[in-house]
């Protein structure tokens, strides 16, 4: 698979179908802070001490009456009493299995997003393949595909339940968000490369550890929807709300932001970039094809990963006080606030063949607001399916989306996001904003 495709596939697929302690800026491969871990005993699965039963390559089963495919990656000299991490990699839309396992032309080091490389077989790697080349996960299909693949493998190999983890980029990236949301007390952590809720969010209040990697001018699944994702888990893992900082655009760079105040064992990291959609940002070049060994991103999520080594996340959830404000305002307003207590709103949609993603963004005026609603009339034909940050009152014809509890309180001129997905056009919303 060229680097092209991989980019190219990825950008061309979801258009067709849709770290710093305290905020200062850590560099590539810096480690994570340390925190305080939680106690407990490992847990093993049941294929421990017994011979394996699977071997790497393709595996077929049967998931919700279908027969789903994935591929299999046991370490090298595999040791049988030694429990493994259980590294699950998503590929984009357009993408498959094969080439999440391969690394394309840049070969073993691009394997499962460079980590493979990194993991000097510490860890049992899986590429499952999406229905279509995707991941509707239509009816949770491809979360009871998951789970599946789980137990078809932990009762023949030895896993260490408390190191499973999840990463993907674009379409994948959705399904990894999806684990996050869904299975949170099963996977330790996730790794959302440039992604979007595009594969749902069943669930979604409970905390897990979440890195989210995004570029400042990806032009298919915008910057606002990977802050969007990642603020749910700064409010579910106790995080104090920050505006954390991002490189410039043209800087050709990257931060790397660790939240602080989260709850011990539940970090949340964001590594915004400054380039378009692609899981292989490299430093220097805005080149969507460069050399994906080369990219920061690599020992970026390992130490992310390896951080919980031998630690057993929580039972209980940590608490989950909104923030007063939007996580993200900008330093400045965009636009000059409107008088009194009005408010505006402002649309960015991305389109592609059958669908769109909306970004809003509403702006407080110089009273500043209490709580907001943003109305707006689709197309004929046109209908919501997920929103983000906001309840959705209809979902055809003029739809009303008000602020969820932790963004209606604005000051004048802060900023508050919120996201929907449709299908049918997009073309010619018109959001007009309200106050109460």
């Amino acid at each position: 698979m060229s680097r092209h495709r991989l980019v190219a596939g990825a950008v061309a697929g979801v258009a067709a179908l849709a770290l710093a302690m305290g905020g200062a800026a850590i560099t590539a491969g810096a480690s994570p802070p340390a925190y305080a871990k939680d106690a407990g005993a490992l847990a093993a699965t049941a294929g421990c001490g017994k011979a394996p039963t699977l071997t790497s390559g393709n595996r077929t089963i049967s998931s919700g009456g279908q027969n789903r495919s994935y591929i299999l990656r046991i370490p090298d000299n595999y040791d049988r009493n030694h429990p493994y991490k259980l590294i699950f990699g998503f590929h984009w839309n357009g993408g498959t299995a094969n080439d999440v396992d391969s690394g394309g032309t840049s070969g073993y080091p691009w394997s499962y997003y460079g980590i493979r490389a990194l993991s000097n077989n510490s860890a049992i790697f899986v590429a499952p393949q999406g229905i279509g080349n995707g991941w509707a996960n239509s009816g949770d299909r491809d979360l009871t595909f998951v789970d599946d693949m789980m137990r078809q493998i932990e009762s023949a190999l030895c896993v260490e339940t408390t190191q499973r983890f999840a990463m993907g980029f674009s379409y994948g990236g959705g399904m990894s968000y999806a684990i996050a949301c869904a299975r949170a007390t099963v996977f330790r952590a996730v790794a959302v490369y440039s992604g979007g809720q595009l594969s749902g969010c069943n669930g979604g209040t409970q905390p897990i550890a979440y890195i989210g990697i995004h570029g400042l001018r990806d032009g298919v699944l915008p910057i606002a929807t990977g802050r969007s994702l990642r603020d749910r888990f700064v409010r579910n893992n106790g995080c104090t709300p920050q505006n954390p900082p991002e490189p410039a655009q043209g800087s050709l760079t990257h931060t790397v932001t660790y939240y602080s105040g989260c709850r011990a064992g539940y970090p949340v990291a964001w590594a915004p970039f400054d380039g378009g959609h692609a899981p292989n940002a490299v430093d220097g070049t805005a080149d969507p094809y460069a050399p994906g060994e080369k990219s920061w991103t690599r020992p970026v999520v390992w130490s992310f990963f390896t951080q919980f080594d031998g630690t057993t996340p929580p039972t209980t959830p940590p608490p989950t006080t909104p923030p007063p404000t939007p996580t993200t305002p900008p330093a400045t307003p965009t636009t000059p606030p409107p008088g009194g207590n009005g408010c505006t709103a402002t649309v960015s949609v991305n389109q592609w063949t059958g669908g769109f993603t909306a970004s809003v963004r509403v702006t407080a005026g110089s009273s500043g607001t209490t709580g907001w609603t943003v109305s707006t009339t689709l197309p004929g034909g046109a209908s919501v399916t997920n929103t983000w940050n906001a309840t959705a009152s209809g979902s055809t014809g003029t739809v009303r989306f008000t602020n969820v509890s932790y963004n209606g309180q604005l000051g004048a001129g802060q900023v508050a996001e919120f996201g929907f997905q449709g299908n049918g056009s997009g073309s010619g919303l018109t959001p007009t904003c309200t106050t109460r």
